[in-house]
This record gives C-alpha cells, structure tokens and sequence, in this order.
C-alpha cells in the first residue's frame, strides 16, 4: 500500500506533531504560534477513539492518514465513515461526530448552528486535501476529451444527447465521436463534490447551468445516479455513453476525462493546475478567526489553473467537552496538514499538498482548539 510507503516518516511526524498540539497553550488566536514540545511532551502519545463523517472524495487520503497515524499512536483508532459532506455537516452539527470531511465549507447559518455543540467560537473548516474533480466518461476507444463550460454544462442538463454532437466534435477535431447515447449520472446524496461541480458550472456557464450551487443534484434534471464517488464511478464504468464528476483519485485509469477550456486553452487535470485554481482562491469574508474557507475563481482564464476543483476540509469544533477528546483531534489534524500527511495524501490520491502558506494556517487553527475549561 501507499500508506506503507509514507508510514516510517509519517510516523516520525505524528510524534512531533501530536507532542507539539498536546503541549498547545489553547488559545483562541489562530494566528498564534505554538510553543516548542518539552522532551516530556515529545514522548507522549495520544489513545482513544476519534469519530469523523464525511465526504467519500477524501477515501483514500483518509485510508493513509489513519494508518501511519495509527502507527505511530497504538492506543489511537480513527473511524470514518465516507457518508458523503452533507451528512458530515450534519454530524458535527448535532454531535454524532468529533470532525467532519466536507468539500463544502460550512455555511453561516451552520456556522452558527455549531456553536450549540462546538462552544461559543463554534466550528471552523481547515484545509486539508486539495484535488481536481475530473469529468469522466466511459467512451469506447475514446480516453481524452476537450470540453469547454457551456458543452460540459448542456450535457448535464439533457441537452446534449450524443456523443456526436456537433458541440462536442467542433472542440474535437480528428477524434472519432461514437453514435452513442449519453448518460449523465450525478450523485445522489447531499454531497460536496456536487456543490463544487455545480459551483464551477454557475459561474463559467451561467446561460446554461441556471441552477444555483448546491450539494443536492436539481431534482428537476433527469438521468442516473447513485450514491458516493465509488458509486457514481461504478455506474459509468458499466454504462456505454455515461459520463459522471468525480475526485480524479477515483477515476483515474478507469475512464476517459476531459481537458476543460480555460481562458483559449484547454487544460489536462493535474494536482498541480488544481493547486494553482486555489492559490487563486480568495478567503470568505466574515469568517471567524481560525476559520479558512476558500473562495475559489471558477472564471479564471488563467490557463495552468483547473477550475473543477475541490478542497475538502476537516470541519473541527474549536471547544470540545474533554480535554482527552481536544488533545486527539489536535494530534491527528496536526499530522493532517503536516507535509508528512499532505505527502501521505498525494501518494495515495494524487492530491495536490496544501501550500506552505496555506499549511502554516492551518497549523496555527488546529492548534487553537482546546477543552473546555
């Protein structure tokens, strides 16, 4: 496994990285930086169950996280269950879990719904898996597609019902377009990767896609769906014509996937054009301290940018009941964001690693959570 491969370093990091949030003074200024480990502290380790929900995007970052994290803490045990961002959300919300995974950061009206549960400061979302959402479709001898906007968003909406539409072979000269019906499918849970996907088809095909963002699929679109990224995927690979959005870890190898036209280019997916459509991204205004959800330009026209892009954030109270459950939160989302974690996730899910500045912030909001007193 991948895991494995990262697992003596990742190890090595989770101790420091877990002494460092164990020793954390608490504060509430996620700006802060946090004070050095004590050779006491360097040699603590943390136990316990932690509990998290989530978006299926993130499998199999998660499946190496747990891993080196459990290697390197044998009294620890993270459990998650990919149930999709909305019901993530909802299980920080009401306390069923001790994190979530959302590739939708947390609305206001959830922002201040957390503080139920999450204690006056509420919840904050923390970066932590980046990765482009790759248009993929199952075309007999077809493996590379150039799409721009308006065609990706009129095959979604039921407009475009062949392969061999002429919108589709006016962007693909010299490719052979099968006399083949398509089949979108679309998720059907609550989930963050649709609230992304139909984020970037508002804002780049605003004409076509009249749709708002959302994390449930428009009711009012006919065609296939099913449950979770490895669902949607399944029922492409075996459907002729279907063509699905999905984390490109889930596809990769499996499907074709389309270029998408940015500016008067079309650009491949990569981690790397995903990393750059963040560094684009602007920070959401009126966010509480600590919080760091991203804005991110779906109408770039810069072409080494991938606007069809996801961050999944782990959404973390910023005060839990027991100590015991702070200290374990703050050692695993440490070891998260730490290069060795963002390492871990790029081998396994070809994810692109959160930037320097970008993990330094989200270091300094995971050290800011703390028990209550």
């Amino acid at each position: 496994m991948k895991a494995t491969r990262f697992g003596r370093n990742a190890a090595i990091a989770v101790l420091a990285v877990g002494a460092l949030a164990l020793t954390a003074c608490g504060s509430d200024n996620a700006t802060g930086a946090a004070p050095a480990a004590t050779p006491s502290a360097a040699a603590v380790k943390v136990t316990g169950t932690l509990t998290g929900i989530g978006a299926s995007s993130t499998g199999a970052a998660m499946d190496a996280w747990k891993a080196a994290f459990a290697s390197a803490n044998p009294g620890a045990t993270v459990q998650y269950s990919p149930d999709g961002s909305g019901a993530g959300r909802k299980a920080i919300l009401d306390g069923s879990a001790q994190f979530a995974g959302s590739d939708a950061y947390l609305s206001d009206a959830e922002l201040a719904t957390s503080k139920t549960k999450c204690g006056t400061d509420g919840a904050i979302n923390i970066p932590v898996y980046v990765s482009p959402i790759a248009v993929a479709f199952n075309i007999p001898n077809v493996k590379d597609l150039k799409l721009d906007a308006t065609t990706v968003a009129k095959i979604f909406r039921g407009q475009i019902t062949n392969w061999n539409d002429p919108a589709i072979a006016a962007l693909n000269a010299g490719v052979t377009l099968p006399d083949l019906k398509v089949t979108p499918v679309n998720r059907s849970d609550d989930s963050g990767t649709t609230q992304n996907f139909t984020d970037y088809l508002a804002a780049a095909a605003p004409s076509v896609w009249t749709d708002k963002a959302a994390g449930v699929w428009p009711a009012s679109l006919k065609g296939e769906n099913a449950k979770g990224t490895s669902g949607v995927v399944k029922t492409v690979t075996d459907t002729p014509g279907a063509v699905t959005y999905a984390d490109d870890s889930a596809v990769s190898g499996k499907l074709g996937t389309a270029q998408i036209k940015v500016g008067s280019d079309f650009v491949k997916i990569s981690a790397a054009a995903a990393a750059k459509a963040v560094e684009l991204g602007k920070p959401v205004a009126g966010r509480p301290t600590g919080d760091l959800s991203i804005k991110l330009d779906r109408t770039t026209t810069d072409s080494s940018a991938y606007p069809v892009v996801l961050v999944s954030y782990h959404v973390v109270c910023t005060t839990y009941d027991k100590k015991e459950t702070a200290d374990l939160v703050k050692a695993f989302e440490s070891y998260v964001v730490s290069d060795a974690g963002q390492q871990a996730a790029a081998g396994s899910a070809k994810s692109a690693p959160l930037s320097k500045a970008l993990q330094d912030k989200a270091k300094a909001a995971v050290d800011s959570i703390k028990a209550k007193a």
